[in-house]
């Protein structure tokens, strides 16, 4: 993937035109049951210096991750029909801290989320929630370029401002240390995939099924 990074020397149209036909896809959405347990401190020190944007409560006793790819749809489902109840009731309670970690299979997860962080960290879960929402709009369009600029300009983005966002080479190389990360220390398979306590659980995940996992740690 280091070749990838290359890209991010042209302008933000080169680097999502780059992508169309091309897409650097490693995974797809996971369905397997598995239930492993990795160190959950090693866990919460992701590689390559990139910083984490959690909500809830950093004292919880209770920290769900979620390795997330913009493009993959059983990320766009969690996302859209199981994380607004999880949010609600555990997340804005302070119940659980949670965090939503970039994992990109291809370029165009690159993108979106290199935006979300140029959009400053107010801003940051509005703009990946965005791209969710529109992921049928700009994944698949023939013109990612045009379609995922588009939406940018939704969220407050100029030519210039959109641009520069895609040529920050620091911030790729720290999602693809990620990435690494994700797929050698802690067997990563697809996306999503989440971690509680420490504890895997992959497949586009029910909330039913999180609460089974969340409830007991919390008692």
């Amino acid at each position: 993937m280091a070749n990838r990074r290359n890209i991010l020397i042209g302008s933000g149209a080169a680097m999502v035109a780059a992508a169309s036909g091309t897409g650097l896809t490693l995974l797809f959405g996971a369905t397997s049951a598995m239930a492993q347990q990795f160190d959950a401190a090693k866990l919460l020190a992701p590689a390559g210096g990139y910083k984490d944007h959690p909500l809830g409560n950093p004292e919880s006793k209770v920290t769900l991750i979620e390795y997330l790819s913009p493009t993959c749809p059983h990320c766009k489902a969690f996302a859209l029909d199981v994380y607004p109840q999880l949010k609600a009731e555990y997340i804005d309670t302070n119940k659980i801290q949670f965090i939503g970690r970039p994992f990109i299979r291809n370029v165009l997860d690159a993108v979106v989320f290199m935006l979300a962080e140029a959009a400053g960290p107010e801003k940051y879960h509005e703009v990946v929630d965005t791209f969710f929402k529109t992921q049928d709009t700009w994944a698949a369009s023939n013109t990612p370029n045009d379609a995922i600029f588009a939406i940018a300009q939704q969220l407050g983005f100029t030519k210039e401002s959109y641009d520069a966002a895609l040529k920050n080479q620091d911030l790729y190389a720290g999602l693809e240390a990620v990435q690494k990360q994700a797929l050698d220390e802690f067997k990563l398979q697809g996306t999503p995939t989440f971690y509680i306590n420490g504890k895997m659980l992959t497949g586009e995940s029910s909330l039913e099924a999180l609460k089974a996992e969340i409830d007991p740690l919390l008692a």
